[in-house]
């Protein structure tokens, strides 16, 4: 996402970091010149520009930065705090009710993706904080609207409410009644949109916002549509309280306009973005984690959160020991990668770690090498997996057959399984360098040779050794984890 203006505020960076170990006011200008072209030319808008560069300048020009000893790394970090000052504060909360159902009201324009991301909402909302939603079918202009809302129902075990009337305000009323009735505690109303704002969808919003006075009112917008969905959300905004607003389809999004020009707009905050088609795919927006990811900083924090998603602290510590002791089996591999699958596409997952997202933007992570390396796992037997060196010639044809790929392949995956083990020995013995060994690791899952290469290296320093304490510290956990087994157990 925002490919072009990151790739263009990149390039302004590198200027000012090469100009020496100071800055002049000039080089400020300069920049801010530039900065204002790769901003409009994402199409943000132009009041969000000015305030923006406005903003940065204030900040830029003094003896703060002049006199720092990284005055171009002091302009990044203004430019970024900006950025995500103009994105606005974090705000994903809903204001639940403490008695009957939370009504939350969701509003937008025929082709922002209103009906797919109700669904994803509820799904949301149910796993992060146990809410047990209802989905009303209130979208009652669009032909299918209420059979697509029934199947996203169906497919997520959430009950769909409709009715075969003329009238939201009675389908959204008799939601409400029915989430009571049923011991539901969360409803979202999918109302109708139009291919444009006009006064007949203004005037239906407002009756069903009149009628229901909902908890929440959330404005679903195409990050994709630019000014267009600013244009619309100030129309919405004129018409309706907003609470929020959702952004779908930013993961498509390679200029950015509409994101940083919304808070400005409206004054309302992005809760959530959609970044991606399936229905786990909507994601708590963080402008201070956005602002990294435009400028090319990555998001560790998200790429933690994903992980911490899809592998336990059990399982991290179980695999942590193992790879320290060098008893790492192709059983482990296998399950890890079935977590790494859990995180969603390799590119998506590489994006977001600091300097290889811009490296890796005009090549495709192949997701089927990881679904073959699981074809030959799933075709050897357990005492194969625990013991690779018994993969003789037959066993290694007979293995390629039950995947359904060449012998090649499979020799080619594990002559870099055993390079990893080799890899993991050096590092527990306090040799080898991390992005070295990561490098290595990732070409097992198909990243393409040109991409490696241009992963940014570390300095040439020593490993630190594993001491004694760190040892100590890991076998302390160990013990851990099997009490708390025991206690389960005993339970």
């Amino acid at each position: 996402m925002f490919d072009g203006l990151s790739d263009k505020l990149q390039q302004v960076f590198a200027r000012l970091r090469g100009s020496g170990r100071r800055i002049s006011e000039q080089d400020v200008n300069e920049s801010l010149r530039a900065i204002r072209v790769a901003l409009l030319e994402a199409d943000v808008a132009l009041e969000a520009v000015k305030a923006l560069t406005q903003a940065i300048r204030e900040q830029a020009v003094g003896e703060k930065v002049l006199e720092s000893v990284r005055p171009g790394d002091m302009v990044v970090k203004i430019v970024q705090d900006e950025i995500a000052r103009l994105l606005g504060a974090s705000d994903t909360a809903i204001r639940y009710r403490t008695e009957g159902p939370t009504v939350i009201l969701m509003c937008g324009l025929q082709g922002s993706g209103k009906t797919t991301t109700c669904a994803k909402l509820a799904r949301l909302l149910a796993s992060r904080d146990g809410r047990k939603p209802l989905l009303a079918a209130a979208d009652l202009k669009r032909p299918a609207a209420i059979a697509q809302l029934q199947t996203l129902g169906r497919e997520l075990g959430f009950p769909v409410y409709s009715e075969a009337v003329a009238d939201p305000v009675r389908v959204c009323t008799g939601a409400v009644k029915h989430a009571r009735a049923e011991g539901r505690d969360l409803v979202i109303l999918d109302t109708a949109g139009r291919l444009h704002v006009d006064e007949e969808l203004m005037r239906e919003i407002k009756a069903v916002h009149a009628a229901l006075s909902p908890d929440e009112t959330l404005l679903v917008l195409d990050a994709m549509t630019g000014q267009d969905a600013v244009r619309s959300a100030r129309a919405f905004h004129e018409t309706l309280p907003l609470d929020g607003l959702i952004l779908t389809k930013l993961d498509s999004d390679t200029r950015g306009g509409a994101a940083l020009s919304l808070r400005h707009a409206t004054g309302r905050p992005i809760k959530f973005a959609g970044v991606g088609e399936q229905l786990d795919k909507l994601e708590e927006f963080h402008p201070d984690r956005m602002a990294g990811r435009i400028l090319g900083m990555g998001d560790i924090v998200s790429l933690v959160e994903k992980a911490q998603q899809a592998i336990s602290a059990e399982q991290a510590a179980d695999m942590q020991e193992k790879l320290l002791e060098n008893r790492f089996t192709l059983d482990d591999f296998l399950e890890q990668l079935q977590s790494v699958k859990k995180m969603g596409k390799l590119k998506d997952i590489m994006s977001l770690l600091p300097g290889v997202g811009a490296a890796m933007k005009d090549m495709e992570l192949d997701d089927k090498e990881l679904v073959h390396i699981e074809a030959f796992l799933r075709s050897m037997t357990p005492q194969e997996r625990q013991r690779v060196e018994l993969l003789d010639g037959s066993r290694r044809r007979r293995i390629a057959q039950g995947a359904g790929l060449q012998v090649q392949a499979l020799n080619q995956f594990l002559n870099q399984y055993k390079l990893m083990q080799k890899m993991m020995s050096q590092v527990s013995k306090g040799g080898g360098g991390l992005v070295a060994g990561m490098k290595r690791m990732m070409g097992m899952g198909g990243l393409p040779a040109q991409a490696l290469a241009q992963l940014p290296e570390e300095p040439r320093l020593p490993a630190p050794p594993l001491d004694r304490a760190a040892r100590s510290l890991l076998r302390q956990q160990r013990k851990e984890l099997k009490a708390r087994r025991k206690r389960s157990r005993g339970r």
